[in-house]
């Protein structure tokens, strides 16, 4: 029996720099597309009812799903009000808080010239996450988080 042979792989070239320019396509085109939905929500107003439709969750079991109140709630922050934000959605605030200084450091990084990717979560901060929006559901439906409720 014969062996094939095969040739030696080529050394491995390393991976070609991009430009500042390159690295911060993809941040400026997300937090464009965040500015234009932001902005969205001061043309048609979400605090009108089905104004934006409605919540399938809330229409199947007539109790709020975890995002429910989060399109009043960034409304309200593109309005400056924070504490009407809190009290249509406080999950949605946080969540909004965390993911724009996420996205600050991701272009404050690729500015400087590092090939970073936004968000690397390993599977701690996911099951932390998972949990906690849980946390926040369960809340809402219950007598001890009628605050949480939008």
């Amino acid at each position: 029996m014969s062996q094939a042979v095969l040739p030696p792989l080529p050394p491995e070239t390393p991976r070609a720099e991009r430009s500042r320019a390159a690295l911060l396509r993809a941040p400026l085109l997300i937090g464009g597309a965040g500015a234009l939905a932001l902005g969205a929500l001061n043309l048609r107003d979400p605090h009108a009812s089905g104004s934006w439709g409605m919540c399938p969750f809330l229409l199947l079991t007539g109790e709020p799903c975890p995002a429910c109140g989060g399109l009043r709630a960034m409304n309200d922050l593109t309005r400056g009000d924070v504490a009407g934000a809190l009290s249509s959605n406080a999950a949605a605030v946080v969540f909004v808080a965390v993911m724009g200084v996420a996205w600050i450091v991701w272009v404050v990084r690729r500015s400087r010239g590092q090939d970073v990717p936004w968000i690397r979560l390993s599977r701690p901060w996911l099951i932390l996450t998972a949990a906690a929006m849980l946390t926040f559901a369960i809340l809402r439906w219950t007598p001890w988080g009628h605050a949480l409720q939008p």
